[in-house]
């Protein structure tokens, strides 16, 4: 017996081991004596590496010899064959690995910020009080959109965006409390669209897109680097939470990278590194939840976050998760946890407006104490703006 040798290419060491033992004992019994395993795990191994390498394009023995490159997967192969029996054609579809494309954005971004300048350090404020967290909540703003006013009732395009949201958030984190941290929670949908395409990631629907996406990119970052350094004015401590959104699943990844490249000589300020779409954290005996509200539900989240946050959730008897996603304010207090959805500052673009959906335009600072859960609120509108 013999196992196609390229196989090994798909293999995980040990199961290259085990296939190369096959090979040297000319026997998969043999091999299992040797190895001293059973040779049902070897059988089960060698199956696993066989659905792997097909999986990518490989399979001879089905005519399956074109692999796709990474970050793709064989999404379907199409052959067709001559009266001879003989294969005269083949059609080999593909389709994007979530996986090797997560790696290899994370490989990209590692390599293009290796230059990157870092942010040099700024001096601490005076007078703040330690009991007190202030959380200012950007969502929703789809930098990048282009909603035109006589469809939408405001327009909004990458102007725009970048003078109400620097102006907006300076304006908020001045009037909040002197608090000693700042939580600058950007909970989804940050960006209006996630690549060259403006469309959505998952679906492909066609949006309505302001720039070419590096100029989106550019304005997505100058924004939030001002209202960190407003931050950074304000408070002794800045948390940094960065959520993905349906819009901007990638993005999200890439900037929270970024980022922590951006301040990391900046010890005032913490980029928090997550991979799910939740995420929370502890301030005293006060839990803070965050999820932009794409993958589950306001009402499962109390279940979601007892189960996923079980330390922090039984360290905290005032708790409350912060999700947007749907454009308007919405707030109910569940068993344990209180639900707050944020509305958005940003205008609505036109599938909204053809939907009939409408909502007041805000963004919020909500401040906490260690013991007391939320102690104050402080709200801005577009029309507050200067």
């Amino acid at each position: 017996m013999h196992i196609d040798e390229k196989l090994k290419e798909y293999a995980t060491p040990t199961q290259a081991k085990w296939i190369d033992t096959v090979n040297q004992t000319g026997s998969i019994y043999v091999a299992s004596r040797t190895l001293g395993i059973t040779r049902q795990s070897v059988q089960d191994g060698i199956r696993s590496v066989k659905k792997k390498a097909a999986i990518k394009g490989y399979a001879p023995e089905f005519n399956m010899t074109h692999q796709a490159p990474e970050p793709f997967l064989v999404r379907g192969v199409s052959s067709y064959f001559g009266q001879d029996g003989q294969l005269k054609g083949q059609w080999v579809k593909t389709a994007l690995d979530n996986e090797k494309l997560q790696e290899a954005i994370k490989e990209a971004i590692d390599a293009l910020t290796q230059d990157v300048k870092r942010v040099k350090p700024t001096p601490k404020p005076n007078n703040t009080h330690s009991e007190l967290c202030n959380l200012y909540t950007l969502t929703d703003t789809h930098i990048g959109a282009r909603c035109w006013k006589p469809e939408t009732g405001a327009d909004w395009d990458l102007s725009i965006a970048e003078d109400v949201l620097t102006k907006g958030f300076q304006l908020l984190i001045e009037q909040s409390p002197a608090a000693e941290t700042g939580i600058v929670n950007v909970l989804g949908d940050f960006l209006h669209f996630d690549s060259l395409k403006a469309v959505t990631p998952q679906h492909g629907h066609l949006l309505d897109g302001d720039g070419r996406y590096s100029k989106v990119i550019s304005v997505a970052v100058r924004i939030l680097r001002h209202v960190i350094a407003t931050a950074l004015r304000k408070h002794q401590k800045v948390i940094v939470v960065i959520m993905e959104g349906n819009h901007d699943e990638a993005s999200s990844v890439w900037l929270r990278h970024l980022f922590a490249l951006l301040f990391e000589n900046e010890p005032r300020v913490t980029v928090m590194n997550f991979e799910l779409p939740y995420f929370a954290m502890q301030h005293g005996s006060t839990m803070l939840g965050f999820h932009h509200g794409h993958v589950r539900k306001n009402e499962a989240l109390p279940s979601l976050f007892a189960a996923q946050f079980p330390v922090i959730w039984g360290n905290t008897t005032k708790r409350y998760a912060h999700t947007g996603h749907r454009h308007h304010k919405h707030e109910l207090e569940y068993s344990g946890i209180h639900i707050i959805q944020h509305s958005t500052i940003a205008a609505r673009d036109a599938y909204a407006a053809r939907g009939g959906w409408i909502s007041d335009r805000s963004i919020t600072s909500i401040t906490y104490h260690t013991e007391h859960g939320e102690a104050a609120r402080n709200t801005i509108t577009p029309e507050m703006i200067v």
